[in-house]
């Protein structure tokens, strides 16, 4: 049982909390919430749902206890509780807790002075339990995103979302090829605003999964439900839009959803493997709207991207990787940030479990059967004949003695490519190319080079190519 002095601090918290929060926040979170007791500086707050308490727990907790303290400095924690008693509205802005109830009390979420840790989700009226935004992975932050020529653009346009009050452009699309860090920049997103503004719904999903929803709100017709749940968030994420590609009644409801929320400022960000323009199978409406805000790619990684994405692992996890050994790895595995962050946690769970050192022989060992199939994958020739289809130039050229610049630039290209994108040394590099000396490779990838930092549309050619290449 509560006394009226707790009774009094707790109006006096949720007094504090309203004017913070505004009315509709207050109204769907905080006024559901029912004061159970306090014991031992411990506040306990009874709510409605499981669901529920996730999401105070994530978004108020922290500032509850604040607050609390303020009032009585002897409270030092907070907990949530699911309560079968106490009474919530049916559809709470931004998330729809149905009308069920928990058990008569379950484990609780807490606040104790740290990070509240947990994800914004919300459910449909039919299924309270089916939580809609998916989980956030902990690490995919903007803290452990390296950040490289390939992905800045990408990285600042997210950083000005997230930090932003107002919407700085709508949507934000996001577009690349797969494990170069789309997925991990809108984790980093939700993650910041949930930090910053704890009071913004953020739902982030994929559009696999939002068309799983709107399939079974048609199902158990409940449309309305679904409309209220997506048309009254802050902020709406969609990773892999081209999922939905051929899919007319998801497209439809996703386009009226799209104006919905632009119309009332809210923040949409889209990703997706093409640009809006590239997407097949997209109705010409929906990828003019997508189109409409900014778009961002995120181009193939460098050697020294990769590198550095290496060495921040390391430090991260803490483990002691020669230098040599994550060169090798950053030159060999350029298919993607996945793919080579996989290969390094081989290499150090190897080590762990057997107690040897890591080194350059035994990391060609263990991955023998990567590094093979990555070989086969790409190949001189393969590249030569893709980039002289792209230039619109014979294979014979590659290795002819033509010095014309029609000639000489894909020529360079491919050099480039196969550089990075293959195992061969330099000196066997030019030997596929007619012969020529292992100076011309070097020239060749550094003249690239320079193109790729001062002509974004060669940029965007060599990219295009090595996804083709990687995706073959």
């Amino acid at each position: 049982m509560t006394d009226e002095k707790e009774v009094d601090q707790w109006d006096q918290v949720r007094g504090h909390l309203r004017k913070e929060v505004g009315d509709a926040a207050y109204k769907s979170w905080v006024k559901p919430m029912v004061l159970s007791g306090i014991r031992d500086g411990e506040v306990s707050i009874g709510v409605p749902t499981r669901f529920m308490r996730d999401f105070v727990a994530t978004h108020y907790a922290d500032r509850i206890r604040i607050l609390w303290s303020h009032v009585d400095p002897a409270i030092r924690a907070v907990n949530f509780i699911v309560h079968s008693e106490a009474a919530v509205p049916r559809r709470p802005v931004g998330g729809n807790v149905g009308g069920g109830s928990g058990a008569a009390q379950e484990p609780s979420s807490s606040s104790t002075g740290g990070t509240a840790t947990g994800t914004v989700a919300t459910t449909l009226g039919f299924d309270e339990r089916e939580a809609i935004s998916a989980p956030l992975h902990a690490r995919f932050t903007f803290v452990n995103f390296v950040v490289g020529k390939p992905n800045e653009f990408a990285y600042a346009a997210a950083r000005r979302v997230a930090d932003s009050d107002q919407v700085p452009f709508n949507p934000l699309f996001l577009y690349g090829g797969v494990g170069l860090g789309k997925t991990h920049l809108m984790h980093a997103i939700a993650w910041h605003i949930r930090k910053r503004a704890p009071g913004r719904t953020v739902i982030y999903l994929s559009a696999e999964k939002f068309m799983y929803r709107f399939v079974r709100a048609l199902r158990f017709q409940d449309t309305m439900a679904f409309k209220d749940q997506f048309r009254s968030v802050d902020v709406l994420m969609i990773d892999d839009v081209q999922f939905i590609a051929g899919k007319d009644a998801t497209q439809e409801e996703f386009f009226h959803t799209f104006n919905a929320l632009v119309d009332q400022g809210r923040q949409i960000v889209i990703s997706a493997d093409k640009s809006p323009a590239d997407l097949e199978g997209m109705e010409e409406r929906l990828r003019s709207r997508l189109g409409c805000g900014l778009v961002a790619d995120i181009h193939a990684t460098t050697y020294e991207l990769r590198l550095g994405i290496l060495q921040h692992k390391v430090e991260r996890v803490g483990i002691i990787v020669p230098l040599k050994v994550l060169e090798f790895l950053a030159g060999k595995i350029t298919s993607n940030v996945r793919e080579l962050e996989g290969a390094l946690n081989r290499v150090a769970a190897h080590a762990q479990l057997v107690g040897r050192d890591i080194t350059l022989e035994t990391t060609q060992e263990l991955l023998h059967d990567l590094l093979r199939a990555y070989d086969r994958r790409i190949t001189i020739e393969e590249i030569q004949r893709k980039v002289a289809e792209h230039f619109n130039v014979k294979v014979s050229d590659m290795g002819s003695a033509r010095r014309t610049r029609s000639v000489a630039r894909p020529r360079q290209v491919a050099m480039y490519l196969a550089k990075n994108l293959t195992s061969r040394s330099l000196p066997e590099i030019g030997r596929r190319f007619g012969n020529r000396d292992h100076t011309t490779v070097i020239h060749a990838v550094r003249k690239v080079e320079e193109l790729l930092d001062t002509d974004p549309s060669f940029a965007e050619d060599v990219a295009l190519l090595r996804r083709i290449l990687e995706r073959s």
